[in-house]
């Protein structure tokens, strides 16, 4: 949890900096509208983990038989799991999806609209990616055609290099 933090915060500086250049500080919306965003951020918890299950799915040419979608309570994260070995491309591509559709295209968005609530819901969603970006940190050296196996339990994979 700690050293996805480090690999966050440095990109949620990069999110905060070009929106206050470009919006100012603009005022948080009415309770109507928070009420519509906290809907959203709770969808988004489970929207990560589909996100992950779908793109591991599509780009490894697996059935949706092989994936497990659970909640472990003993950390209070979401989890979607891979049952099955598949190759480090689509691992990889899986692993940064969430990241891209739920943090940082909404973030991108608000930069041109100046919309709070989507700029708040990118940037929530960037840091929520940071798990999954310390994990394609650590196997950013693995060799195109290796098998991983999704680890069960726990953030990241094992390696089974030939």
């Amino acid at each position: 949890m700690a050293k996805s933090l480090v690999i966050a915060f440095p990109i949620a500086i990069l999110q905060v900096i070009p929106f206050f250049l470009i919006h100012g500080f603009p005022s948080i919306p009415n309770n109507a509208n928070m009420a519509v965003y906290g809907f959203f951020l709770l969808f988004g918890i489970l929207a990560h983990e589909l996100i992950h299950m779908f793109a591991w799915a599509l780009f490894a040419k697996k059935p949706l038989s092989v994936f497990k979608l659970g909640f472990q309570w003993k950390s209070l994260t979401p989890y979607a799991h891979c049952k099955e070995t598949m190759d480090i491309r689509p691992y990889r591509i899986g692993s940064y999806m969430p990241g891209l559709l739920l943090g940082i295209l909404p973030w991108l968005v608000s930069l041109f609209t100046g919309d709070v609530l989507l700029f708040l819901f990118g940037f929530l969603y960037t840091s929520a990616a940071g798990g999954d970006l310390l994990i394609l940190w650590i196997i950013r050296n693995v060799k195109p055609n290796t098998l991983v196996e999704d680890h069960p339990t726990n953030a990241g994979c094992y390696i089974y290099e030939s």
